[in-house]
């Protein structure tokens, strides 16, 4: 493994963000601690690190806390250079990576969370309609961006893939526990071989969850929401 000084990072198996922050450090070969988090009573080295948003990942480099995953992905990056490089060296490259990075947090992530608020098959089938739309984009995207190869950046598994491959673990527990299909082959053929590429990875292997793990927490949380929602109905 690299050098690595004192790396720890603080964090849950079941969070996409710090699965990100693993396939960085591990796409890296960096030595580092991973330190369980239980989000319903943080520990005080979580509460200390991010004062801010109090929430995982916190990568611990040093002694220096560094929060949010897209940015400690960045940081993994540059400050360990030995290794294959995670964004592209060239500038207008890079700045597509973090703009389409940015659209899949932004944008399509907050469409894809929304299905734990669908109440009947309508508003289901509603969603699945914006949250193909977005991979539709992302499919083309992909095929202009890989060139014919197997990730975003070519050959080799970079920030794009990394960004997106955190979810493929929620995309499959949804699709079992809502009887549908999100990243479907007939629609973005691309995408799907591509995700089948990314979890067989070195890097990632091990590292996402299984879809199972997943299903109990989506289905407290989606009995959660129902219940909310009824008793607001109620009112």
């Amino acid at each position: 493994m690299a050098g690595s000084n004192d790396v720890k990072l603080l964090g849950s198996r079941r969070s996409p963000f710090v699965s990100r922050v693993k396939f960085a450090l591990h796409l890296k070969s960096v030595d580092h601690e991973f330190i369980m988090e239980n989000t319903q009573a943080k520990s005080e080295l979580l509460l200390k690190s991010n004062p801010i948003h109090k929430k995982i990942p916190v990568l611990i480099h040093n002694d220096k806390p560094i929060c949010e995953s897209l940015v400690i992905v960045q940081y993994v990056d540059e400050a360990f250079p030995d290794g294959p490089t995670i964004l592209p060296s060239d500038p207008y490259d890079r700045s597509t990576a973090r703009f389409w990075a940015a659209y899949i947090d932004d944008n399509w992530f907050p469409v894809f969370r929304s299905l734990a608020d669908v109440r009947d098959e309508e508003s289901k089938a509603a969603v699945l309609e914006k949250i193909t739309e977005g991979l539709v984009l992302l499919e083309d995207f992909f095929r202009k961006s890989s060139n014919g190869k197997g990730f975003f950046g070519g050959d080799r598994l970079g920030y794009i893939d990394i960004v997106l491959g955190c979810y493929l673990s929620g995309i499959k527990a949804t699709e079992i526990h809502f009887d549908m299909k999100i990243l479907d082959e007939t629609k973005t053929p691309a995408l799907a071989q591509w995700a089948h590429k990314f979890i067989s990875h070195d890097a990632v292997k091990g590292t996402l969850p299984e879809p199972e793990e997943l299903l109990p927490l989506l289905k407290m949380i989606t009995a959660a929401k129902a219940a909310a929602s009824e008793s607001e109905a109620s009112k």
